[in-house]
């Protein structure tokens, strides 16, 4: 798989890694590194437990072999995730692929904290509904939506979103007992911290 800008990077397709048990606490738990509230989060809210999430964890960070996972959108662009498993510089790119799959942008990236820009939470809503037929990568919208989702650099949210965010979680595997909860201590995470200038216009304005 080639990506410009990561001509050296053992690039491989990731999405079947989507439906492994310990994906979803390896990749959300990030968001909820440092927080308090309802109590310290574990691979179990979201279906997981710990050995699988520990196992899929060495998958995820194979220095030789980095997941991509990517989100195409019918109309206008889409985002890629790529995880960076350079020894030493490990992290997590988001980038912004334009129409046609040329000039990708990097708008944002996960190193511990949140880097770059993220995007308004109708935006995220946009490319998860809209997922590009016939074109390779993730077409389930709650898979799609929480790829997307530490994307989210809004601190207002519509109304709808943590019950959105929770329907998502629980098509992937979360308990229904906790899904409410746990959607909404993601977006009061993701919601608290400013990643841009307030000034700062998303590059999907009129897009997707």
């Amino acid at each position: 798989m080639l990506i410009e800008g990561y001509d050296d990077g053992p690039l491989a397709a990731g999405e079947s890694l989507l439906t492994r048990p310990g994906f979803w606490s390896n990749y959300l738990l990030e968001i909820c590194a440092g927080g308090t509230g309802v109590g310290r989060p574990s691979p179990e809210w979201f279906g997981d437990d710990g050995a699988d999430t520990e196992a899929l964890s060495e998958t995820l960070m194979d220095p030789d072999w980095w997941p991509v996972f990517r989100v195409p959108a019918a109309k206008g662009p889409g985002i890629v995730v790529v995880y960076r498993n350079l020894v030493g510089d490990y992290g997590t790119d988001y980038l912004l692929v334009p129409e046609g799959q040329g000039g990708v942008q990097q708008i944002a990236g996960w190193e511990g904290e949140p880097s770059g820009n993220g995007l308004p939470w109708p935006d995220l809503v946009k490319i998860a509904d809209h997922p590009a037929p016939g074109a390779a990568g993730v077409d389930d919208c709650a898979a799609r939506l929480l790829l997307t989702l530490p994307l989210l650099g809004d601190p207002d949210v519509s109304e709808g979103a943590s019950e959105r965010v929770s329907t998502s979680l629980i098509a992937v595997g979360a308990p229904q007992d906790t899904a409410s909860s746990t959607a909404d201590y993601l977006l009061t995470r993701l919601t608290n911290r400013s990643w841009h200038d307030p000034a700062w216009a998303s590059p999907l304005s009129g897009g997707v």
